[in-house]
Protein backbone atom coordinates (compact mmCIF):
# COMPACT_ATOMS: atom_id res chain seq x y z
CA UNK A 1 0.00 0.00 0.00
CA UNK A 2 1.33 3.62 -0.61
CA UNK A 3 2.46 5.68 2.54
CA UNK A 4 0.21 8.28 3.48
CA UNK A 5 1.71 11.91 2.16
CA UNK A 6 3.77 14.46 4.03
CA UNK A 7 1.90 16.85 6.18
CA UNK A 8 1.30 19.10 8.85
CA UNK A 9 -0.31 17.52 12.09
CA UNK A 10 -3.64 17.71 12.29
CA UNK A 11 -4.96 19.20 15.68
CA UNK A 12 -5.97 16.48 18.43
CA UNK A 13 -9.62 17.57 18.31
CA UNK A 14 -9.86 17.72 14.37
CA UNK A 15 -10.51 21.58 13.67
CA UNK A 16 -10.12 23.21 11.03
CA UNK A 17 -8.11 26.95 10.62
CA UNK A 18 -9.83 30.26 11.23
CA UNK A 19 -9.83 31.15 7.97
CA UNK A 20 -12.14 28.23 6.82
CA UNK A 21 -14.99 30.37 8.84
CA UNK A 22 -17.84 31.81 6.71
CA UNK A 23 -19.47 35.23 6.54
CA UNK A 24 -22.79 34.83 8.17
CA UNK A 25 -24.03 37.23 5.14
CA UNK A 26 -21.88 35.27 2.81
CA UNK A 27 -22.46 31.79 2.89
CA UNK A 28 -20.77 28.99 0.37
CA UNK A 29 -21.74 27.83 -2.29
CA UNK A 30 -21.01 24.64 -4.06
CA UNK A 31 -21.78 20.83 -3.30
CA UNK A 32 -21.13 18.59 -0.09
CA UNK A 33 -20.51 15.39 -0.41
CA UNK A 34 -19.50 12.29 2.15
CA UNK A 35 -17.13 9.79 1.74
CA UNK A 36 -17.37 6.50 3.73
CA UNK A 37 -14.33 4.04 3.12
CA UNK A 38 -14.78 0.35 4.22
CA UNK A 39 -11.29 -1.06 4.60
CA UNK A 40 -12.43 -4.79 4.13
CA UNK A 41 -11.81 -7.61 1.17
CA UNK A 42 -13.10 -11.20 1.22
CA UNK A 43 -9.44 -11.53 -0.33
CA UNK A 44 -6.58 -9.09 -1.68
CA UNK A 45 -6.69 -8.59 -5.89
CA UNK A 46 -2.47 -9.15 -6.76
CA UNK A 47 -2.94 -5.98 -8.46
CA UNK A 48 -4.33 -3.74 -5.52
CA UNK A 49 -2.49 -0.87 -3.61
CA UNK A 50 -5.94 0.26 -2.20
CA UNK A 51 -6.12 0.48 1.34
CA UNK A 52 -7.70 -2.63 2.11
CA UNK A 53 -7.97 -5.50 4.54
CA UNK A 54 -8.54 -9.08 4.59
CA UNK A 55 -9.78 -10.69 7.92
CA UNK A 56 -6.28 -12.42 8.35
CA UNK A 57 -4.38 -9.71 7.32
CA UNK A 58 -6.06 -7.61 10.11
CA UNK A 59 -6.21 -9.83 13.03
CA UNK A 60 -7.83 -9.04 16.28
CA UNK A 61 -8.82 -5.52 17.38
CA UNK A 62 -10.52 -4.29 14.29
CA UNK A 63 -14.30 -5.71 13.97
CA UNK A 64 -16.01 -5.72 10.92
CA UNK A 65 -18.79 -5.94 13.46
CA UNK A 66 -18.05 -2.99 14.82
CA UNK A 67 -17.06 -0.83 12.19
CA UNK A 68 -20.12 1.06 11.67
CA UNK A 69 -20.04 2.54 15.10
CA UNK A 70 -16.51 3.45 14.55
CA UNK A 71 -17.53 5.03 11.46
CA UNK A 72 -20.46 6.80 12.99
CA UNK A 73 -18.09 8.23 15.53
CA UNK A 74 -16.37 10.41 12.77
CA UNK A 75 -19.36 11.58 11.51
CA UNK A 76 -20.06 12.84 14.72
CA UNK A 77 -16.59 14.07 14.79
CA UNK A 78 -17.47 15.98 11.47
CA UNK A 79 -20.61 17.58 12.41
CA UNK A 80 -18.79 19.17 15.20
CA UNK A 81 -15.62 20.07 13.34
CA UNK A 82 -17.57 21.38 10.38
CA UNK A 83 -20.18 23.80 13.02
CA UNK A 84 -17.47 24.61 15.59
CA UNK A 85 -15.34 26.34 12.25
CA UNK A 86 -18.75 28.24 11.03
CA UNK A 87 -18.52 26.32 7.76
CA UNK A 88 -21.85 26.90 6.06
CA UNK A 89 -23.90 24.22 6.64
CA UNK A 90 -25.43 21.66 3.40
CA UNK A 91 -27.11 18.73 3.42
CA UNK A 92 -25.39 16.15 1.24
CA UNK A 93 -25.50 15.83 -2.00
CA UNK A 94 -23.69 12.61 -2.87
CA UNK A 95 -22.54 10.21 -1.04
CA UNK A 96 -19.98 7.27 -1.80
CA UNK A 97 -19.32 4.19 0.15
CA UNK A 98 -15.66 2.91 -1.50
CA UNK A 99 -13.48 0.29 -0.43
CA UNK A 100 -12.61 -2.20 -0.44
CA UNK A 101 -16.00 -3.78 -0.75
CA UNK A 102 -18.51 -2.07 1.08
CA UNK A 103 -20.90 -4.77 0.93
CA UNK A 104 -18.58 -6.72 2.84
CA UNK A 105 -20.37 -5.57 5.69
CA UNK A 106 -24.34 -6.43 6.16
CA UNK A 107 -26.67 -3.62 4.44
CA UNK A 108 -27.94 -3.27 7.71
CA UNK A 109 -24.72 -1.50 8.86
CA UNK A 110 -24.37 0.67 5.35
CA UNK A 111 -27.76 2.10 6.06
CA UNK A 112 -26.91 2.64 9.73
CA UNK A 113 -24.18 5.12 8.52
CA UNK A 114 -25.89 6.32 5.96
CA UNK A 115 -29.39 7.26 8.43
CA UNK A 116 -25.89 8.75 10.65
CA UNK A 117 -25.05 11.21 8.05
CA UNK A 118 -28.52 12.11 7.40
CA UNK A 119 -28.82 13.01 10.88
CA UNK A 120 -25.74 15.18 10.67
CA UNK A 121 -26.43 17.20 7.41
CA UNK A 122 -30.14 15.91 6.08
CA UNK A 123 -29.54 14.89 2.04
CA UNK A 124 -30.33 16.85 -0.39
CA UNK A 125 -33.59 16.38 -2.64
CA UNK A 126 -32.32 13.96 -5.01
CA UNK A 127 -29.05 13.51 -3.63
CA UNK A 128 -26.96 10.16 -5.24
CA UNK A 129 -25.88 7.93 -2.72
CA UNK A 130 -23.62 4.93 -4.39
CA UNK A 131 -22.25 2.06 -2.93
CA UNK A 132 -19.29 -0.21 -4.37
CA UNK A 133 -19.67 -4.21 -4.68
CA UNK A 134 -18.35 -7.07 -6.08
CA UNK A 135 -20.60 -9.28 -8.01
CA UNK A 136 -20.66 -11.85 -5.52
CA UNK A 137 -21.05 -9.95 -2.36
CA UNK A 138 -24.85 -9.14 -2.94
CA UNK A 139 -28.29 -10.76 -3.27
CA UNK A 140 -31.84 -9.39 -4.38
CA UNK A 141 -32.35 -9.23 -0.56
CA UNK A 142 -29.36 -6.65 0.36
CA UNK A 143 -29.94 -4.61 -2.65
CA UNK A 144 -33.40 -4.15 -2.01
CA UNK A 145 -32.43 -3.24 1.96
CA UNK A 146 -29.71 -0.83 0.67
CA UNK A 147 -32.53 0.86 -2.01
CA UNK A 148 -35.26 0.61 0.70
CA UNK A 149 -32.98 2.66 3.22
CA UNK A 150 -31.91 5.36 0.90
CA UNK A 151 -29.25 4.16 -1.46
CA UNK A 152 -29.81 5.20 -4.97
CA UNK A 153 -26.86 3.85 -7.01
CA UNK A 154 -24.52 0.57 -7.03
CA UNK A 155 -21.35 0.18 -8.69
CA UNK A 156 -19.94 -3.15 -9.60
CA UNK A 157 -16.33 -3.97 -9.99
CA UNK A 158 -16.71 -6.54 -13.05
CA UNK A 159 -13.23 -5.85 -14.43
CA UNK A 160 -13.56 -8.44 -17.40
CA UNK A 161 -15.57 -10.79 -18.66
CA UNK A 162 -12.81 -12.86 -19.62
CA UNK A 163 -12.18 -15.78 -17.09
CA UNK A 164 -8.57 -15.59 -17.75
CA UNK A 165 -8.46 -12.01 -17.37
CA UNK A 166 -10.04 -12.33 -14.23
CA UNK A 167 -7.74 -14.89 -12.84
CA UNK A 168 -4.76 -12.69 -13.76
CA UNK A 169 -6.38 -9.97 -11.17
CA UNK A 170 -7.39 -12.23 -8.90
CA UNK A 171 -10.86 -11.45 -9.35
CA UNK A 172 -13.01 -14.82 -7.41
CA UNK A 173 -16.48 -13.72 -8.64
CA UNK A 174 -17.95 -15.79 -12.20
CA UNK A 175 -18.99 -13.66 -14.61
CA UNK A 176 -21.91 -14.47 -15.59
CA UNK A 177 -23.52 -13.72 -12.01
CA UNK A 178 -22.76 -9.87 -13.51
CA UNK A 179 -25.86 -10.42 -15.33
CA UNK A 180 -28.09 -11.68 -12.63
CA UNK A 181 -26.13 -8.93 -10.30
CA UNK A 182 -27.43 -5.69 -12.62
CA UNK A 183 -30.93 -7.35 -12.71
CA UNK A 184 -30.82 -7.44 -9.16
CA UNK A 185 -29.97 -3.79 -8.63
CA UNK A 186 -32.42 -2.69 -10.82
CA UNK A 187 -34.88 -4.57 -9.70
CA UNK A 188 -34.61 -2.73 -6.34
CA UNK A 189 -35.00 0.90 -8.26
CA UNK A 190 -31.12 1.35 -8.16
CA UNK A 191 -29.27 3.00 -10.51
CA UNK A 192 -26.09 0.77 -12.04
CA UNK A 193 -22.79 1.22 -13.43
CA UNK A 194 -19.75 -1.27 -14.42
CA UNK A 195 -16.75 -0.67 -13.34
CA UNK A 196 -13.78 -2.66 -15.92
CA UNK A 197 -9.99 -2.66 -16.43
CA UNK A 198 -8.20 -2.83 -19.30
CA UNK A 199 -4.40 -3.64 -20.15
CA UNK A 200 -3.72 -6.89 -17.79
CA UNK A 201 -1.09 -8.88 -18.88
CA UNK A 202 -2.62 -11.37 -20.84
CA UNK A 203 -5.69 -9.62 -22.19
CA UNK A 204 -5.88 -9.66 -26.24
CA UNK A 205 -8.27 -6.88 -27.89
CA UNK A 206 -10.44 -9.78 -29.07
CA UNK A 207 -10.94 -10.27 -24.63
CA UNK A 208 -11.08 -6.37 -23.95
CA UNK A 209 -14.15 -6.39 -26.78
CA UNK A 210 -15.80 -9.43 -25.41
CA UNK A 211 -16.09 -7.55 -22.17
CA UNK A 212 -17.06 -4.07 -23.38
CA UNK A 213 -20.19 -6.08 -25.53
CA UNK A 214 -20.84 -8.19 -22.18
CA UNK A 215 -21.17 -4.66 -20.68
CA UNK A 216 -23.64 -3.54 -23.37
CA UNK A 217 -25.77 -6.50 -23.05
CA UNK A 218 -26.58 -5.53 -19.30
CA UNK A 219 -28.13 -2.31 -20.12
CA UNK A 220 -26.13 -0.29 -17.97
CA UNK A 221 -26.34 3.10 -18.30
CA UNK A 222 -22.77 4.22 -16.57
CA UNK A 223 -19.59 3.01 -17.03
CA UNK A 224 -16.06 3.45 -16.00
CA UNK A 225 -13.30 2.02 -17.69
CA UNK A 226 -9.48 2.33 -16.25
CA UNK A 227 -5.85 1.23 -17.43
CA UNK A 228 -4.56 -0.98 -15.53
CA UNK A 229 -1.76 0.47 -13.23
CA UNK A 230 0.71 -2.28 -11.63
CA UNK A 231 1.66 -0.31 -8.10
CA UNK A 232 5.30 -1.18 -6.23
CA UNK A 233 4.71 -2.98 -3.50
CA UNK A 234 1.80 -5.24 -5.00
CA UNK A 235 1.94 -9.02 -5.92
CA UNK A 236 1.40 -8.44 -9.44
CA UNK A 237 4.50 -5.69 -9.36
CA UNK A 238 6.37 -9.03 -7.81
CA UNK A 239 4.87 -11.12 -10.77
CA UNK A 240 6.11 -8.78 -13.09
CA UNK A 241 9.64 -8.33 -11.80
CA UNK A 242 10.27 -12.03 -11.79
CA UNK A 243 8.54 -12.23 -15.55
CA UNK A 244 6.01 -14.14 -14.46
CA UNK A 245 3.18 -11.60 -16.24
CA UNK A 246 4.37 -9.14 -19.11
CA UNK A 247 2.64 -5.81 -19.47
CA UNK A 248 1.15 -4.46 -22.61
CA UNK A 249 3.08 -1.30 -24.34
CA UNK A 250 1.47 1.93 -24.35
CA UNK A 251 -0.06 1.04 -28.42
CA UNK A 252 -2.26 -1.70 -26.81
CA UNK A 253 -3.83 0.74 -23.91
CA UNK A 254 -4.51 3.30 -26.38
CA UNK A 255 -5.70 0.69 -28.53
CA UNK A 256 -8.40 -0.58 -26.01
CA UNK A 257 -9.04 2.85 -24.70
CA UNK A 258 -10.07 3.63 -28.47
CA UNK A 259 -12.24 0.38 -28.61
CA UNK A 260 -13.87 1.15 -25.55
CA UNK A 261 -15.26 4.80 -26.50
CA UNK A 262 -16.08 3.70 -30.29
CA UNK A 263 -18.20 0.45 -28.81
CA UNK A 264 -19.90 3.26 -26.15
CA UNK A 265 -20.64 5.81 -28.16
CA UNK A 266 -22.08 3.58 -30.82
CA UNK A 267 -24.32 2.12 -27.67
CA UNK A 268 -25.39 5.70 -27.06
CA UNK A 269 -23.11 6.79 -24.24
CA UNK A 270 -21.17 9.62 -23.90
CA UNK A 271 -17.77 10.27 -22.04
CA UNK A 272 -17.97 13.17 -19.46
CA UNK A 273 -14.56 12.27 -17.94
CA UNK A 274 -11.51 10.61 -19.43
CA UNK A 275 -12.40 6.98 -18.12
CA UNK A 276 -16.00 7.58 -17.68
CA UNK A 277 -18.73 7.31 -19.77
CA UNK A 278 -22.62 7.43 -18.76
CA UNK A 279 -25.65 7.52 -21.33
CA UNK A 280 -26.65 11.93 -20.95
CA UNK A 281 -25.45 14.32 -18.61
CA UNK A 282 -27.95 12.92 -15.86
CA UNK A 283 -26.06 9.48 -15.50
CA UNK A 284 -23.18 10.73 -14.39
CA UNK A 285 -21.41 10.00 -11.08
CA UNK A 286 -22.09 13.56 -9.47
CA UNK A 287 -20.10 12.28 -6.22
CA UNK A 288 -16.93 12.43 -8.47
CA UNK A 289 -17.73 15.18 -10.51
CA UNK A 290 -17.87 17.18 -7.16
CA UNK A 291 -14.05 16.21 -6.50
CA UNK A 292 -13.22 17.31 -10.28
CA UNK A 293 -14.92 20.41 -9.99
CA UNK A 294 -13.27 21.33 -6.10
CA UNK A 295 -16.03 20.93 -4.13
CA UNK A 296 -15.93 19.85 -0.17
CA UNK A 297 -16.49 16.85 0.96
CA UNK A 298 -16.04 14.58 3.87
CA UNK A 299 -14.01 11.04 4.12
CA UNK A 300 -14.99 8.63 6.37
CA UNK A 301 -12.73 5.44 7.58
CA UNK A 302 -9.17 4.65 7.51
CA UNK A 303 -7.04 6.44 5.27
CA UNK A 304 -10.13 9.07 3.70
CA UNK A 305 -9.18 12.26 2.85
CA UNK A 306 -11.40 14.97 2.94
CA UNK A 307 -11.11 19.04 1.57
CA UNK A 308 -12.73 21.96 2.50
CA UNK A 309 -11.79 25.41 0.52
CA UNK A 310 -11.13 28.55 2.72
CA UNK A 311 -14.49 30.20 3.54
CA UNK A 312 -15.58 33.76 3.22
CA UNK A 313 -15.12 34.91 6.33
CA UNK A 314 -11.95 35.84 5.43
CA UNK A 315 -9.09 35.85 8.54
CA UNK A 316 -9.38 35.25 12.42
CA UNK A 317 -7.89 37.50 14.17
CA UNK A 318 -3.99 37.05 14.36
CA UNK A 319 -4.41 34.66 11.16
CA UNK A 320 -3.52 35.86 7.82
CA UNK A 321 -6.05 35.99 5.10
CA UNK A 322 -5.81 32.71 2.68
CA UNK A 323 -5.12 33.71 -1.03
CA UNK A 324 -8.54 33.39 -2.92
CA UNK A 325 -9.24 29.76 -3.68
CA UNK A 326 -6.84 28.29 -1.04
CA UNK A 327 -8.34 25.50 1.11
CA UNK A 328 -7.12 22.54 3.92
CA UNK A 329 -6.98 19.06 2.85
CA UNK A 330 -6.19 16.10 5.28
CA UNK A 331 -6.13 12.09 6.01
CA UNK A 332 -6.78 9.69 8.23
CA UNK A 333 -4.54 6.99 9.94
CA UNK A 334 -4.58 4.12 7.63
CA UNK A 335 -4.89 1.23 9.83
CA UNK A 336 -8.59 0.22 10.96
CA UNK A 337 -7.16 -0.55 14.65
CA UNK A 338 -5.12 2.83 15.14
CA UNK A 339 -8.47 4.60 13.71
CA UNK A 340 -11.31 3.08 15.61
CA UNK A 341 -8.79 3.35 18.62
CA UNK A 342 -7.87 7.38 17.99
CA UNK A 343 -12.20 7.78 17.97
CA UNK A 344 -12.85 5.94 20.99
CA UNK A 345 -10.41 7.66 22.71
CA UNK A 346 -12.33 11.33 21.83
CA UNK A 347 -9.91 12.53 19.39
CA UNK A 348 -9.77 13.10 15.30
CA UNK A 349 -8.18 10.26 13.43
CA UNK A 350 -6.36 12.52 11.05
CA UNK A 351 -2.90 11.51 10.13
CA UNK A 352 -1.49 15.05 8.81
CA UNK A 353 -2.99 17.79 6.18
CA UNK A 354 -1.89 20.00 4.06
CA UNK A 355 -3.10 24.16 3.52
CA UNK A 356 -2.79 24.82 -0.14
CA UNK A 357 -2.38 28.21 -1.09
CA UNK A 358 -4.48 29.66 -3.63
CA UNK A 359 -2.14 28.71 -6.56
CA UNK A 360 -1.75 25.13 -5.42
CA UNK A 361 -5.37 25.08 -5.53
CA UNK A 362 -5.25 26.41 -9.07
CA UNK A 363 -2.79 24.43 -10.30
CA UNK A 364 -5.48 21.22 -9.17
CA UNK A 365 -8.09 22.64 -11.02
CA UNK A 366 -6.21 22.66 -13.91
CA UNK A 367 -5.00 18.89 -13.37
CA UNK A 368 -8.92 17.80 -12.41
CA UNK A 369 -10.34 20.03 -14.58
CA UNK A 370 -8.98 19.51 -18.32
CA UNK A 371 -10.10 15.71 -17.46
CA UNK A 372 -13.62 16.76 -17.29
CA UNK A 373 -15.24 16.99 -21.14
CA UNK A 374 -16.92 19.94 -20.46
CA UNK A 375 -13.30 21.33 -20.19
CA UNK A 376 -11.78 24.32 -18.10
CA UNK A 377 -11.63 27.70 -19.07
CA UNK A 378 -8.81 28.93 -20.25
CA UNK A 379 -8.91 32.33 -18.11
CA UNK A 380 -7.83 29.98 -15.26
CA UNK A 381 -4.89 29.24 -17.07
CA UNK A 382 -1.49 30.86 -16.17
CA UNK A 383 0.20 32.96 -18.78
CA UNK A 384 2.52 29.63 -20.10
CA UNK A 385 -0.75 27.25 -19.91
CA UNK A 386 -2.68 30.27 -22.34
CA UNK A 387 0.32 30.27 -24.59
CA UNK A 388 0.71 26.48 -25.23
CA UNK A 389 -3.08 26.02 -26.07
CA UNK A 390 -2.25 27.08 -30.03
CA UNK A 391 0.28 24.05 -30.18
CA UNK A 392 -1.87 21.55 -28.60
CA UNK A 393 -4.59 22.57 -30.91
CA UNK A 394 -2.56 21.89 -33.64
CA UNK A 395 -0.92 18.81 -32.18
CA UNK A 396 -4.97 17.41 -32.71
CA UNK A 397 -4.80 17.66 -28.32
CA UNK A 398 -6.84 20.24 -28.05
CA UNK A 399 -10.48 21.32 -29.50
CA UNK A 400 -10.00 23.98 -31.67
CA UNK A 401 -13.54 25.55 -31.93
CA UNK A 402 -13.65 24.95 -27.91
CA UNK A 403 -10.70 27.01 -27.76
CA UNK A 404 -11.80 29.95 -29.73
CA UNK A 405 -14.61 29.59 -26.96
CA UNK A 406 -12.28 29.85 -24.05
CA UNK A 407 -12.33 26.29 -23.04
CA UNK A 408 -9.63 23.70 -23.22
CA UNK A 409 -11.55 20.56 -24.28
CA UNK A 410 -9.28 17.65 -24.85
CA UNK A 411 -10.03 15.51 -28.16
CA UNK A 412 -9.71 11.41 -28.22
CA UNK A 413 -5.75 11.67 -28.60
CA UNK A 414 -5.88 14.19 -26.09
CA UNK A 415 -7.47 11.60 -23.30
CA UNK A 416 -5.10 9.32 -24.63
CA UNK A 417 -2.04 11.35 -23.51
CA UNK A 418 -4.21 13.46 -20.92
CA UNK A 419 -1.04 13.87 -18.51
CA UNK A 420 0.98 15.28 -20.99
CA UNK A 421 -1.53 18.05 -21.90
CA UNK A 422 -1.74 18.68 -17.80
CA UNK A 423 1.88 19.21 -17.99
CA UNK A 424 2.00 21.34 -21.56
CA UNK A 425 -0.41 24.05 -19.66
CA UNK A 426 0.54 23.96 -16.32
CA UNK A 427 4.34 25.15 -17.45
Amino acid sequence: MPALPDGVPVPADGALPAWAADAPDAPRTGAFGVYVHVPFCTVRCGYCDFNTYTSAELGGGASQVAYATTALREVELARKVLADAAVTPRPASTVFFGGGTPTSLPATDLVRVLDGVRDAWGLADGAEVTTEANPDSVTPGSLRALADGGFTRVSFGMQSAVRHVLATLERTHDPRRVPDAVRWARDAGLEVSLDLIYGTPGESLADWRASLEAVLATGVDHVSAYALVVEPGTKMAAQVRRGELTLPDEDDQAAKYELADELLAAAGFEWYEVSNWARGAGRACRHNLAYWRGDDWWGIGPGAHSYVAAGTAGSAAGTAAPDAGAGVRWWNVKHPRRYAAMLEAGGSPGAGRELLTGGEAALERVLLGVRLREGLELRVLSDGGRRAVAGLVARGLLDGVAAVRGRAVLTLRGRLLADAVVRELTD
